[in-house]
């Protein structure tokens, strides 16, 4: 499962002229679920949303996570995260689930968000939707829960 992060000053999702989710300063999340992922990588990304520090403390420091202070959250469902494009120039989406399984593990997710006291507004399952948003620093941020039995990735990098 992945999430991409943005800081925002204020982000809104419109569906053919309406707008069905709008937040001011907090974070925008693109979900993305993988085939083989569960409630367990749900679980854990939301949690470390909430928890991220990416939010400035009064010496000017990321060190504020949404639950230090007010903000909102926005959370808009993106199979794209899972486009691949290392061969050909269309990127494929083998990698993705398909909305019967990844439907559900968002809907999870958005749950176990509003757990944390905070609103959380959406945009629409499946839907062509716009996305506006003025990114706050700009920051922006990638995460990444693999399921348990998903192959490891060597890091040529690390010892």
């Amino acid at each position: 499962m992945r999430a991409l992060i943005q800081r925002v000053s204020e982000a809104s999702v419109t569906i053919a002229g309406e707008v069905v989710g709008q937040i001011g300063r907090g974070l925008l999340i693109f979900l993305g679920v993988r085939l083989g992922d569960t409630l367990a990588e749900a679980e854990f990304l939301a949690d470390k949303c909430l928890n991220l520090r990416v939010f400035e403390d009064a010496a000017g420091k990321m060190n504020l996570s949404l639950l230090d202070g007010d903000g909102e959250m926005l959370v808009v469902s993106q199979f794209t995260l899972y486009g691949d494009t290392r061969r050909g120039r269309r990127p494929s989406f083998v990698d993705a689930a398909p909305p019967e399984i990844s439907e559900p593990l968002y809907e999870h997710f958005v749950e176990r968000l509003a757990c944390g006291g905070l609103p959380v507004a959406t945009g629409r399952f499946g839907a062509n939707m716009a996305v506006r948003l003025v990114n706050d620093g700009p920051v922006t941020i990638m995460l990444e829960k693999e399921h348990e039995d998903a192959p490891e990735r060597s890091n040529p990098g690390s010892k």
